[in-house]
């Protein structure tokens, strides 16, 4: 485990200062803290780049099989809702700024 100053966690996930902090203290993350110059400083403890990249164990496999036909109406029909929601949303906003 490799250990890191919540200022550079901070850098790391581009996230600000104060929300690290609330995250260690809420046991969000593991941390410990080390005594350093007369303060207790905290450290953010990093899991090994080869841990969080394991291969998966499960190969992805599609139960269905379905014809590329098939597949692609589906999507078509897909897109169609997606834009009439988006219509929906754009006339909401559009009559809310009026």
């Amino acid at each position: 485990m490799k250990k890191v100053s919540l200022r550079e966690y901070a850098k790391m996930y581009k996230l600000s200062y104060f929300t690290v902090m609330k995250m260690v203290r809420a046991k969000e993350l593991k941390s410990i803290t080390i005594e350093e110059n007369g303060k207790e400083v905290p450290y953010v403890l990093l899991e090994e780049e080869a841990t969080l990249s394991s291969p998966m164990t499960e190969p992805i496999v599609h139960k269905e099989k379905v014809s590329l036909e098939e597949e692609n109406k589906a999507l078509k029909l897909e897109i169609e809702q997606l834009k009439r929601a988006l219509d929906k949303c754009n006339k909401r906003t559009i009559l809310a700024s009026s």
